[in-house]
Parts: structure tokens; C-alpha cells; sequence
């Protein structure tokens, strides 16, 4: 069969295979992929078409197995994929990042009040945290017991918690505003 032949065919009866399939599927945008389907089979098929007495009841013949096999197909899809576990549940990054943010402020005001912290407590403390050194390892460099390093990272970690939120508290100081004159430390306090 040759092509214009074949063309003359798809002309005269393409319409009639949409509505078919419309009517049939109740899709219209799924009977256009119907008659293209239709009429590829149709191709495949074309050295049988001298058989053929009735060209449109052919057609329509092949649109219906066309159609059967599409919904064969879609249902073997929704049942495997029922089969399949649910996706698990992707985190909010807005979370993480709102998180980030916080353990940045917080870091930057305990950072801001370390020096407020005895000079005893903050190497305790730097030692532990910062260098990620055990409380033997502490104790050693410090050259005092293992007991004196925990009371004092506890003392520590308690008094650095208070300095950072009251830092936090405090409102933020103009950008252009001259610096003001803080109260001297006390002893206790120390520097760094």
C-alpha cells in the first residue's frame, strides 16, 4: 500500500475514530493518543487491507483493541504502584534553615559573653566544647581532677546559658551609634 493511500484513509475516517474513542473513553485528550495508536496499528497492519470490505468498521475494530489494551495498561500501572510503599515524608528545609539561623544567633552571643565567664570555667569549657577534648584529657591539661573539670564545665555551661540569653534579650545598638562605655569586669569575670 502506498502512503497516499494510506493518507486517504487517515482523511476520511480519522474523525469518526475520535469520536468513537470519546465515546468510549469519555476523555477527549485521551482519544488522541487513542487514533494515534489507531491508525499505527493501522500501518502495521496495512498489507491485510486489501481484505478489508469495510475500511471505518476496521478501524473502529483496531480503536477498540487499542482502547482495551490501554486500560489493561493502566490498570497493571495503578496496581503496581499501590504495591509500592508509601514515599516517606520529605523534612521542611524551611525548618532547617529557620534552625540554622538560631544556632548562629546563639552561637555569636555566647561567643559575644565568653569573656564574662571566670578564666577557670572558660578554659574548662573550651577545652571540653570547642576542642572536643574527653574530661580526663581536660583534666590533665588543666592539671586538676576529673571531678574539679565536670563542676566546672557544669558551672560554666549554667553561667554561659544565662550571659547568652540576656545578650539575646538586649536590644540590638544602632549601627552608627558611637560605643557605649561599659562597667569594668570584675575579677571574677576575668578575660580572655
Amino acid at each position: 500500500m502506498d502512503q497516499q493511500l494510506f493518507a486517504d484513509i487517515y482523511d476520511a475516517h480519522a474523525r469518526a475514530v475520535y469520536a468513537h474513542a470519546v465515546r468510549m473513553t469519555a476523555e477527549p485528550a485521551g482519544a488522541e493518543d487513542i487514533v494515534s495508536l489507531t491508525f499505527l496499528e493501522a500501518w502495521r497492519l496495512r498489507e491485510s487491507l486489501d481484505e478489508v470490505v469495510n475500511q471505518r468498521a476496521w478501524l473502529f475494530g483496531i480503536a477498540t483493541n487499542v482502547i482495551r489494551n490501554t486500560r489493561r495498561a493502566a490498570r497493571r500501572h495503578r496496581e503496581a504502584m499501590a504495591r509500592l510503599p508509601p514515599p516517606a515524608a520529605v523534612p521542611d528545609v524551611a525548618d532547617a534553615v529557620v534552625s540554622r539561623i538560631a544556632d548562629a544567633t546563639h552561637a555569636a552571643a555566647a561567643l559575644a559573653v565568653l569573656h564574662r565567664l571566670r578564666r577557670t570555667d572558660r578554659e574548662v569549657l573550651l577545652l571540653y566544647v570547642w576542642s572536643g577534648l574527653g574530661h580526663e584529657e581536660v583534666a590533665r591539661a588543666c592539671g586538676v581532677a576529673v571531678g574539679t573539670v565536670r563542676s566546672r564545665l557544669s558551672r560554666a555551661r549554667a553561667r554561659l546559658y544565662k550571659l547568652t540569653e540576656a545578650h539575646l534579650a538586649e536590644p540590638a545598638a544602632p549601627r552608627n551609634a558611637p560605643a557605649q562605655h561599659t562597667a569594668p569586669r570584675t575579677a571574677r569575670e576575668g578575660t580572655l
